[in-house]
């Protein structure tokens, strides 16, 4: 299997900060593999292939977030893994609250795809919204 390349990984990151930010969760299902495993809590069981990573989206992302904005930091490459360093500002609808957000992610690659994603994050509340 040939390996990831930087030019790719960066494509496939700037692709997921769109999604994130047009709050597509049909877009982002273009960048996982179909069978792909998306574990955002890693104490907890991952979300499993495309229609699982759709409904964590549309419940997360499109109904729970709102004035998306996300900035990549750092990426590194490595074989068939590359790792994102992202930070994100954004509203909190379930909360009522403005987050900021600093997250790693690692991203495992079948062929031009993710086949697994894992993430480690921490937040902070900047305050209520209106």
């Amino acid at each position: 299997m040939a390996s990831l390349s930087r030019q790719h990984f960066s494509h496939i990151l700037a692709r997921y900060c769109e999604a994130w930010r047009q709050q597509d969760a049909d877009k982002i299902l273009l960048i996982f593999t179909e069978d792909a495993t998306y574990h955002e809590r890693l104490l907890e069981k991952p979300i499993v292939g495309h229609a699982g990573i759709r409904d964590y989206w549309v419940s997360k992302v499109v109904q729970g977030q709102a004035n998306i904005n996300v900035r990549v930091v750092n990426e590194f490459v490595d074989g068939n893994v590359g790792i994102a360093e992202w930070e994100v500002h954004f509203d909190d609808r379930v909360k009522r609250i403005r987050k900021f957000m600093r997250e790693i992610a690692i991203m495992e690659f079948r062929g031009d795809r993710i086949k697994s994603l894992r993430e480690y994050w921490v937040s902070k509340e900047l305050g209520a919204i209106a």
